[in-house]
């Protein structure tokens, strides 16, 4: 199996309507094909972004000209689906739009990652779709990410010092795919990011964003980004644990 069989077929395999013979192929191909990753982790973000925009039903109007082109075209569930994800990323970016220009000016200005992981972290939790993996298990959690990632990101319990792991998941920052692990402290949840440091990279080490905490540094050759509504002390702590110290 090469790229061009994978980039045919992945939206039948993202939808588990493939045979089980074809879709062990494109795993096996998944695994060597770090090119392919990005691909189906980009196509498994856009599907959380438009199942994290609330529903609103489209006009019977445009219902009615979506279905005459995607008649014409001669491929009508693809047509439609594309077609109405369009739409609603369209809705979710201008949202996130309007999120930004009422940002109170007391914030701190940070740099469009910052504003991505935050971005990133209200999505999780609006579409109700923190994990992919969900344990308490270290050693659950980082097997997982074996051939999804063309890197292998650390992953810390620190139960014993009230942060526990209860997951992860994949998620994309800067326009790559990521490590997403997930804390908690009582009720909230703690978003990290974890992805090789780019080279000459510099950014903020600490700031807000939108009302949430932004945590930044990098560390053994990995660039983190913690994110949390948890007050400024408490994830200041989260930080020091994970440093180790």
């Amino acid at each position: 199996m090469i790229c061009d069989d994978v980039e045919r077929d992945l939206d039948l395999y993202l939808d588990r309507e493939i045979s089980a013979e074809l879709a062990a192929e494109i795993r096996d191909h998944l695994r060597s094909c770090a090119a392919c990753r990005r691909r189906v982790a980009e196509r498994e973000a856009l599907g959380r972004l438009v199942r994290g925009v609330p529903y609103r039903a489209a006009p019977e109007r445009l219902r009615a000209r979506v279905a005459a082109q995607a008649n014409r075209s001669g491929s009508t569930r693809r047509w439609v689906g594309w077609a109405a994800a369009a739409v609603v990323v369209a809705s979710a970016l201008g949202g996130i739009s309007f999120v930004r220009l009422a940002r109170t000016p007391g914030e701190a200005s940070l740099d469009a990652t910052a504003e991505e992981a935050v971005s990133g972290h209200v999505r999780s939790l609006m579409a109700d779709h923190l994990f992919d993996v969900q344990s308490t298990d270290q050693h659950t959690v980082k097997p997982w990410f074996l051939g999804k990632l063309d890197f292998s990101p650390p992953v810390t319990d620190l139960a014993s010092v009230g942060f526990p792991l209860v997951g992860g998941r994949l998620d994309v920052l800067s326009g790559r795919p990521v490590a997403a692990l997930v804390y908690e402290r009582r009720k909230h949840t703690i978003n990290l990011f974890v992805s090789p440091a780019r080279e000459g990279a510099t950014v903020p080490a600490e700031g807000s964003v939108r009302g949430f905490h932004v945590r930044h540094w990098m560390r053994g050759g990995m660039s983190f980004w913690a994110v949390s509504d948890l007050n400024d002390a408490e994830l200041s702590e989260f930080v020091r644990a994970l440093q180790g110290g």
